[in-house]
């Protein structure tokens, strides 16, 4: 019998996509009471007469792995590849459309915000309730209370509805329950990036503590660096299927190949009830042009960033990370490093940063964003926000991308012989 953690056989989940014309126009409620009651005698159709249409969607399809226990595996992939429906049939909260997945020993999983909290409960409460759902006796949970607490760090407001909770406040108790009590496998999914950079670099400490325990961790994430320095395996995921699964640098290069080098992003759109501020779009240019190809040091780029802020923002700030496929930060650029600070927004804005690009090895970088205010604090944050694709050229003798240890800076050098 084979030593494993989790094992995944041909493991698929499909969905059903109602497609419906409405003539150009929304179907009101009437449309829809017509609607349902035709459904009793016969095919159902639209108001203009054609038939709806139901698509197959396969979010994940035909996924086979297995890890070991104490392995910590990073799950990868574009936005839609299938990562989130992946944990979610893991941690059981929906049934697979085909094949099995073989769990050995209790499971947390922390997917989001308030997963598994009750919001008119207190802290506390919500403590015992999650200890328990996790199969964890009262005794256990009392054991590991104040380690909790102190971890999350809310011993303040710890007899308080976790309704009135920020979003950050939640995620603390939340982490700190699921890591604290003791289960064999641990599953993450990007909810530490509603944490602070502190609060962040908590976790991760946590999370090698579990892991060196034996436990075992899937961990999903667009933050490259903490995949890099918390995975011991990575998993690639691309349109529902595996496209690689093996080491942590392999895994990180497959991935940056597939954010794929794109002249406009654009990011989806948002509407929160609250105000807010956000990145809408970024556009990358180099030598005044859109890019179409490998960049060469020496070329001049310009991150075009488009910018909205219902706040008031007095000292605004945006920042990029350049981050090759290890996901070691090679070095920035942004708005505190110019001349002179950004100045005072609301509304709308286009900030473009410019920069010449160094002379860094050939390959595939990552563009990671953050926009933030010095009284609002962090605004958005967007891992592989872009991509940017550094050409093979003779700028050193014989260099190639095959080179090893060529560092992060290349420099041109001489020699004499006597």
């Amino acid at each position: 019998m084979s030593d494993y953690a989790i094992k995944v056989e041909s493991l698929g989940k499909k969905y059903l996509l109602q497609h419906q014309a409405t003539g150009g126009r929304y179907a009101t409620f009437r449309d829809v009471l017509a609607e349902k009651a035709k459904a009793l005698f016969g095919k159902r159709k639209t108001e203009n007469g054609s038939q709806k249409s139901v698509e197959e969607f396969w979010a994940l399809k035909d996924v086979s792995f297995e890890v070991k226990p104490g392995e910590v595996v990073g799950i990868i992939g574009r936005n839609g590849a299938g990562k989130s429906t992946l944990l979610k049939l893991l941690s059981r909260i929906t049934e697979p459309t085909t094949g099995q997945i073989r769990l050995r020993g209790r499971v947390a999983s922390l997917l989001e915000v308030g997963t598994g909290f009750h919001p008119e409960l207190t802290g506390r409460e919500n403590i015992f309730l999650n200890g328990a759902v996790l199969g964890m006796h009262r005794s256990e949970i009392k054991k590991r209370f104040g380690e909790i607490v102190d971890f999350a760090e809310v011993e303040k407001f710890l007899d308080t509805p976790v309704k009135r909770y920020s979003s950050g406040m939640y995620m603390r108790l939340a982490f700190a329950v699921a890591a604290h009590l003791e289960p064999e496998i641990l599953i993450v999914d990007e909810v530490l990036a509603v944490g602070d950079a502190q609060f962040q670099k908590k976790c991760l400490g946590k999370m090698q503590a579990v892991s060196q325990g034996g436990r075992t961790i899937l961990f999903v994430s667009h933050n490259m660096n903490a995949v890099q320095s918390l995975c011991s395996k990575s998993i690639v995921l691309k349109q529902g299927k595996i496209e690689y699964w093996g080491t942590v640098s392999e895994g990180l290069s497959k991935y940056s190949a597939n954010v794929g080098m794109k002249a406009i992003v654009t990011y989806e759109a948002e509407t929160p009830a609250k105000p807010f501020a956000r990145i809408h779009q970024l556009e990358i240019r180099a030598d005044g042009q859109p890019v179409t190809e490998p960049l060469k040091p020496g070329t001049t780029l310009v991150l075009n960033f488009r910018l909205h802020s219902d706040l008031a923002l007095a000292q605004p700030k945006l920042t990029v990370g350049i981050t090759n496929t290890k996901g070691e930060r090679i070095f920035a650029v942004g708005t505190p490093f110019g001349p002179q600070p950004l100045q005072p927004l609301k509304g709308h804005a286009t900030v473009g940063i410019h920069f010449t690009l160094p002379a860094i090895p050939p390959g595939i970088y990552q563009l990671d964003v953050g926009f933030y205010d010095q009284h609002v604090g962090t605004l958005q944050e967007i891992y592989a926000a872009g991509s940017i694709e550094v050409a093979e050229v003779n700028y050193l003798a014989m260099i190639s991308s095959g080179t090893p240890d060529l560092g992060h800076i290349l420099v041109r050098s001489g020699w004499t012989i006597h």
